[in-house]
């Protein structure tokens, strides 16, 4: 039976090896010896009775006992740090949060963890991309943001943390008087030929027009050309419906008039959602949004994959392990 008193320490342990998926740079984080680190990881095994990694020469994996164990390790430390911040008389800072728009999984996340913090103040900005986002954040400027994490340059990535959220089914935002848009769903085949716009030329959402790419050249869609950056839900609208294409959206993108949303089919290609922010941030906020994605998407089946769905093997590697 575990222990009704388990060292918070040992959790803090448990959580920098499951975020780094790294003996020696959860070490640094904590600013201890690894040998330290890993008794204190063999000590809460032994304590609850479970194996919590998988450890081999090349890797270092959560096993399922230590994926049940994440959620709870989380909110347990994060009511030390609310008990903490009771006393201590200063508030921590307004955390920036980018969701790119609003509306989707991404404002889900946030307002869940608004729940969990009530105290702190979870501030959200809505600039379109994580491309630019992340760049803000190695800046200092922003605090997290949400995003396909693959498409980021390796050497942006490699200062940001990344959570995995949601295997996000993409979906089709189809003028009402378009052909497709009586359509229950879309399935890729029908595509073939078809011109759809996905960001091209807009040096803020590189990562998407990246992914999109990758699906269009496999089912001979045609990528629409550049358009004006389009700041805000109107300019946006008007933009698109110059053009007059189709546009490679999610199927929780907001609804915009004049248009219908279908899902996309055989096979469903998917959107990886992640939540990035700067290594090494600790703040109360940012352990909220890491919270708040393991309940919803254990309550809602977000890390599940459909069968036979569509993603590129980079983006499966990275959502399968967090860095």
């Amino acid at each position: 039976m575990p222990p009704a008193d388990t060292d918070p320490r040992l959790l803090r342990a448990f959580l920098a090896v499951a975020d780094e998926l790294h003996f020696t740079r959860a070490a640094a984080r904590l600013f201890v010896a690894q040998q330290a680190l890993s008794r204190d990881i063999r000590r809460l095994e032994r304590e609850l009775g479970a194996e919590l990694f998988v450890r081999t020469t090349r890797q270092v994996a959560l096993t399922p006992d230590g994926e049940r164990l994440l959620p709870y390790a989380r909110r347990v430390l994060d009511a030390h740090a609310e008990l903490a911040g009771a006393f201590s008389g200063v508030p921590a800072r307004p955390l920036l949060v980018d969701l790119n728009s609003d509306g989707a999984t991404a404002a889900r996340v946030l307002a869940r963890a608004r729940e969990l913090v009530p105290e702190c103040e979870l501030m959200a900005r809505f600039e379109s991309g994580l491309t630019w986002a992340a760049a803000e954040i190695l800046a200092g400027r922003l605090d997290a943001s949400f995003g396909r994490a693959a498409g980021l340059a390796p050497g942006v990535r490699a200062g940001l943390s990344v959570h995995p959220v949601r295997y996000e089914p993409m979906a089709l935002m189809l003028p009402v008087s378009h052909p497709l848009a009586a359509r229950e769903a879309v399935a890729l085949a029908e595509l073939s030929g078809e011109t759809v716009y996905a960001g091209a030329g807009n040096e803020r959402t590189r990562e998407w027009t990246g992914l999109a790419a990758s699906l269009f050249a496999e089912w001979g869609i045609v990528m629409a050309p550049p358009v004006p950056l389009a700041v805000g839900v109107a300019e946006f609208q008007r933009v698109m419906e110059k053009g007059g294409h189709p546009v490679l959206a999610v199927v929780d993108f907001p609804p915009m008039p004049g248009t219908v949303l279908r899902p996309l089919v055989d096979p469903i290609p998917l959107s990886p959602l992640s939540l990035v922010w700067r290594k090494g941030l600790r703040h109360p906020g940012v352990d909220a949004l890491r919270n708040a994605t393991d309940q919803l998407a254990l309550a809602e089946g977000w890390m599940v994959r459909p069968s036979g769905s569509w993603l590129p093997e980079s983006d499966l590697s990275l959502m399968r392990n967090r860095s």
